[in-house]
């Protein structure tokens, strides 16, 4: 590999993530910088890329730091035998990744599926409307997060819903999705009462999932809302539900903003 390295901007900008995320992972041990300069700033040079881009991956599969460290700790040997560890590691994400790809197809084509018929007066085949859709996958670290009875909570709530309600939830999500995206790309204020009336209603949405902190009698509203919306802007896997044309946590960081000034006004 080349001697060049990269400071922490550039690589927050091409990882589409945040300085403050690689901060933390240097303070946990995840991913140290290669080297510190005379200015305090971190470099990273392409063998602590590839830790990162290994680090994200498990990310988006659902793996919290805990485990991602336990994964990594095996390839921190350097040199060539570094190297092809970390090939073949990669090598196993790119198959998950593939599997991740066709689940992804399978959830396209499903809702091109409910399109095609709404739109053509046709009847919906409810047995082909889910295809390719899996609420268990994030199972251990929501059990992980806030413990097994919150999610047999909402793992009850979800299949004891009817085709036709999962429907309308999975509109609800994709209609708020679509809203704050489009209020942080216009540029208002977070705390602007357009931002706001999205950020009541995201809140509610929150607040009727059984087994989530928001949703449980006496629990913290306020500190589950803060912190879900400091996760947005840490978390890839969240931050890409609000990804704006401008590209990193833009939308991501409004979304996180609305929620605080919402929170801490009126929960």
């Amino acid at each position: 590999m080349s001697a060049r390295d990269w400071s922490i901007q550039e690589i927050a900008r091409l990882a589409g993530t945040t300085s403050r995320t690689l901060r933390h992972y240097d303070d946990i041990g995840l991913l140290p910088p290669s080297r510190i300069a005379h200015n305090g700033y971190r470099h990273y040079d392409e063998q602590a890329l590839v830790r990162l881009q290994r680090i994200l991956l498990l990310r988006e599969l659902g793996l919290g730091l805990p485990q991602i460290a336990e994964v990594l700790d095996p390839s921190t040997s350097s040199g060539t035998q570094g190297a092809k560890a970390e090939a073949s590691a990669l090598e196993t994400h790119l198959a998950l990744l593939r599997e991740e790809q066709t689940r992804l197809a399978r959830q396209i084509a499903s809702v091109e599926s409910t399109i095609a018929a709404l739109r053509g007066g046709e009847e919906l085949m409810a047995e082909n409307m889910f295809d390719g859709f899996d609420h268990t996958r994030y199972k251990e670290e929501v059990e992980e997060r806030w413990g097994k009875k919150a999610y047999a909570d909402s793992d009850r709530w979800w299949r004891g819903m009817t085709d036709a309600e999962r429907a309308d939830w999975q509109r609800r999500v994709s209609d708020l999705g679509r809203d704050w995206i489009a209020a942080a790309e216009s540029g208002i204020d977070p705390a602007s009462d357009e931002a706001q009336a999205i950020a009541r209603r995201h809140v509610e949405w929150l607040t009727g999932i059984p087994g989530t902190p928001a949703a449980a009698p006496g629990g913290d509203v306020r500190g589950y809302v803060i912190g879900l919306g400091e996760m947005y802007v840490a978390d890839p896997r969240f931050g890409a539900n609000y990804a704006t044309s401008a590209g990193g946590t833009h939308g991501a960081e409004f979304v996180r903003d609305a929620l605080r000034v919402y929170a801490e006004a009126n929960l």
